[in-house]
């Protein structure tokens, strides 16, 4: 069985989906996906050359491909980066049990259950295979990642997997979140038998020895069910009846499908690529005209008399060359272009100006001449933030809380965390990503600014400002961790007898 079905299966559960009912409903998400799949080929083409498509047109420009991956960089910097914890565990409304959390045990439970999660997800392979979902998201504007649970004895318990967007087929649920994945896979019948353990399979496939070996379609489908997600895993060979090789039930989905963007009725993303595209195919097309235009300018284009003596494919136009001639004859004659394109550069300028524009990368790149002032860089956050505050959010609901509620399912299955629901009563995520410390600077120092001025309005005005209650409101805000941060209760304690442990 796959660690995929392994790892969610409980004991005596098996939904029983039809697989033939299965393959149809795939079958159809296919079909709607089919529309999108000229204009996801044109993109990578364009912007993330390389791959191994037919009729890939030969790429001039490098503009597009290179603010794309200078957007995933920022993309993994800002949200998710590896060298810091960029997330963090609050008590919500309360304790399970529904009481307050006076001494702070709740608290140091959560924020030991946050340490745990980093330091499995910093020994797992989760930076690499985010950077690559990152760049899907910028070029299609759609990227899926799996989350897996690994083998006993790996460094981490979490594995994760890029999943290509060729391999998946979407759909939205009721709540318009795309919690309905089809992965197709093309495997062999050592690997369908490595990953699925021992499956009765048909005869069909058997495999002589010292043949090729034949890759068969495998189908791994993941939907939202009233008690979690259902999983199967369908092998659709050709000529053969689908066979179910794994089966089973998630508490959190295993796939996990996010958008740049989307249009109302739309099921897939729309990507910052797909948004440049007018220019970067000009851009393309320029450049282009430039080298050809620069060739003629090289070897240039040449008349000569046909007397009968001259034999063009004895000619050869390289330096030092000594070309007879008749006499008489005017011999070669270069022929004047009949335009100038040196208006192409100013286009050419406008275009990339405009699609590193399009992918952010005059917003999000590296600060080129003299170091900024604080002011300046407060500034530039607060710009990035109302650019892609959309964006962001989107990612936060489609991409951060889904892959850490599905961390915590993983890692409380193998014993390593407590009992962790983010649901908003036990536990609440709170985001320490770069982005969203931007925001969190921006609430600081309204509040900073209001205590200053209450403490200039007198001694009258400063009672009315709880210091205490105002720096533990900015520890929470800025993350800091809770063990430098005493409560109400532990402070009215030390106030009351100073020379207490």
């Amino acid at each position: 069985m796959s660690t995929t079905a392994r790892q969610g299966r409980p004991p005596g559960a098996a939904p029983g989906l039809d697989p033939e009912a299965l393959l149809a409903r795939h079958r159809r998400a296919l079909a709607r996906r089919r529309p999108w799949e000229a204009t996801w080929k044109e993109c990578y083409d364009l912007a993330l050359p390389g791959r191994a498509t037919d009729a890939t047109p030969t790429l001039y420009d490098g503009t597009a491909a290179d603010a794309a991956e200078q957007l995933a960089a920022s993309l993994l910097a800002e949200l998710t980066p590896p060298w810091t914890r960029w997330f963090g565990f609050t008590p919500g409304r309360g304790t399970a049990n529904g009481k307050a959390d006076p001494a702070g045990k709740e608290a140091a439970m959560l924020e030991h259950a946050a340490e745990a999660l980093h330091g499995e997800l910093a020994r797992s392979n989760f930076t690499v295979e985010m950077h690559q979902c990152f760049l899907d998201l910028v070029v299609a504007g759609t990227a899926c990642l799996a989350v897996e649970e690994a083998a006993p004895g790996e460094p981490s318990a979490l594995r994760f997997a890029a999943v290509p967007l060729a391999e998946v087929a979407l759909e939205e649920g009721p709540e318009h979140r795309l919690d309905t994945v089809f992965r197709t896979s093309s495997l062999t019948l050592a690997e369908i038998l490595g990953r699925f353990g021992g499956v009765a399979l048909p005869r069909g496939l058997a495999e002589a020895p010292g043949d090729e070996p034949r890759r068969h379609r495998v189908v791994e489908a993941v939907i939202p069910s009233t008690r979690g997600y259902d999983y199967a895993a369908i092998l659709a060979a050709d000529g053969e009846a689908p066979v179910v090789l794994a089966e089973g039930r998630f508490a959190t989905s295993p796939f996990i499908a996010f958008r740049w963007m989307k249009a109302p009725g739309e099921t897939y993303g729309r990507s910052p690529v797909m948004k440049a595209l007018p220019d970067i195919r000009t851009a393309n097309k320029v450049v282009e005209l430039v080298l050809k235009n620069a060739s003629i300018a090289v070897t240039g284009i040449w008349q000569a008399d046909d007397d009968g003596v001259l034999n063009p494919a004895n000619i050869r136009l390289v330096p030092g060359a000594i070309i007879p001639k008749a006499v008489g004859s005017s011999g070669l004659t270069p022929l004047a272009a009949p335009g100038r394109f040196d208006v192409s550069q100013l286009v050419l300028d406008d275009l990339r100006a405009r699609i590193r524009h399009a992918l952010l990368a005059d917003r999000l790149g590296p600060v080129q001449g003299a170091r900024m002032t604080a002011t300046e860089v407060l500034e530039r956050s607060a710009e990035m933030v109302r650019i892609l505050g959309a964006t962001f959010g989107r990612l936060q609901a489609e991409l951060l809380q889904p892959l850490l509620a599905r961390c915590l399912a993983v890692l409380r299955r193998r014993g390593i965390v407590p009992p962790v629901a983010l649901d908003g009563q036990a536990a609440v995520l709170v985001m320490r990503s770069p982005i969203a410390q931007a925001q969190a600077r921006a609430d600081a120092q309204g509040v900073l600014m209001w205590l200053e001025v209450v403490r200039a309005l007198g001694p009258d005005a400063a009672h009315t400002a709880d210091a205490a209650a105002a720096s533990r409101w900015l520890a929470r805000l800025l993350g800091v961790p809770a063990d430098l941060v005493i409560s109400a209760d532990e402070a009215a304690a030390l106030a009351a007898d100073p020379l207490a442990p």
